[in-house]
């Protein structure tokens, strides 16, 4: 099959979010199966100008870099671009990409059109009004304008169905489970095995971070900077991990959140095996969010045998499967009641990431999601 990928920003996944993961791996995977994969993206998100990664094809493009153009005019270009190509599948990923499907349904008849709808994008506190209304429009093209809609998550599923009574199918994003062993990367953080809580988010509001350090600066008000007084004599640190877009604002204010805790770690953007050991070795992951598609960051953390702390949306707590703790979204209280509950149990979280590591494996398979995905495809163009 010859198959064309528009609506992520770039490949090699070098920073951003988790659709531009998930099109990287479903992509990648798909050209080492022997099909011809397009990919569209932004110049300033592939390195060194490459055409080709792994398989993929890269089609760069321009776009108008502001937050609320940069997606709409790149999808337009590719959109325009992938009608005068030879293609049998044109895949869309996320509600603001589709509202452009209509174009190859009129103009391209003959080439099959997938939408993947990654998340409830009008629930993000990044955009205005007007953004907000275009992508509630933008549920509706998800789910009527391609021949298939796919939803990465059962909830997703489910609000396909109430609010468009359509009957999307669901194909989970996943993640490569990998063992780690290192910590050279995290000494040059001052971080060793077990010495620090994570969260690894873009730094955009809903993300939810600063529930997060206003619970932490709770715990440091409650324990004192004395590492005799936290449980089992250790100071447990707070790693985020992430960059702003187009939110530096935010940034700010949760740097003031955080000024004048020294346990405290801004990492910034990471990625490889700085990332990998982040993960590895960290005490406790917990993810703030107030709303999600399916977080992969949350289903990496587990494939890692960490331990995950979430907030109790429906999208986080169907990746758990009670291998994690969750509070009550929003609710700083309830997150510094939990945090001092896990930070006195280390044994228990444990046992609750290996559980963790073993159900990831089993339902959040990379490879089963590509053979799942290529069953739409095939049957698109039977």
């Amino acid at each position: 099959m010859k198959i064309a990928m528009i609506g992520q920003k770039g490949i090699p996944f070098i920073r951003d979010g988790g659709v531009e993961r998930h099109v990287e791996e479903l992509s990648s995977r798909l050209a080492a199966g022997g099909h011809d994969v397009f990919a569209y993206v932004r110049p300033r998100f592939i390195i060194n100008g490459q055409k080709i990664y792994k398989g993929i094809r890269l089609i760069s493009l321009p776009s108008i870099s502001t937050k609320n153009f940069d997606t709409i005019t790149h999808t337009f270009l590719s959109t325009l671009h992938v009608l005068f190509k030879r293609v049998d599948i044109i895949h869309y990923h996320g509600v603001g990409p589709s509202t452009l499907a209509w174009i190859p349904r009129i103009f391209k008849p003959r080439t099959k059109i997938v939408v993947t709808f990654h998340s409830i994008d009008r629930f993000h506190k990044k955009w205005g009004r007007f953004a907000r209304i275009y992508l509630g429009w933008g549920e509706w093209t998800a789910c009527h304008f391609p021949h298939q809609t796919i939803a990465v998550s059962e909830s997703i599923k489910k609000y396909c169905r109430k609010k468009f009574k359509k009957n999307v199918v669901y194909i989970p994003n996943g993640v490569t489970p990998e063992k780690v062993t290192g910590t050279d990367k995290i000494k040059l953080f001052g971080l060793k095995r077990d010495s620090y809580i994570l969260t690894v988010a873009r730094l955009i509001e809903h993300k939810g971070i600063h529930y997060l350090i206003r619970a932490y600066r709770k715990i440091e008000k409650k324990f004192g900077s004395d590492p005799k007084n936290w449980p089992n004599g250790k100071i447990k640190k707070l790693v985020i991990v992430g960059a702003p877009s187009y939110t530096e604002d935010y940034f700010l204010y949760l740097n003031k959140l955080a000024e004048q805790s020294p346990n405290i770690i801004f990492a910034g953007f990471q990625t490889g095996e700085t990332l990998k050991q982040l993960f590895g070795n960290a005490y406790l992951y917990v993810h703030p969010s107030e709303s999600e598609g399916l977080s992969i960051t949350i289903l990496e953390a587990m494939s890692y045998g960490t331990c995950v702390l979430i907030s109790n949306i429906p999208e986080n707590l169907e990746t758990i499967d009670h291998s994690g703790f969750s509070f009550e979204t929003k609710n700083v209280d309830d997150l510094f009641e939990k945090l001092i509950y896990l930070l006195n149990v280390p044994e228990l979280l444990v046992k609750r990431g290996e559980r963790g590591e073993h159900f990831i494996k089993e339902n959040f398979n990379w490879d089963k999601i590509v053979i799942e995905t290529e069953k739409v495809y095939k049957k698109l163009l039977i």
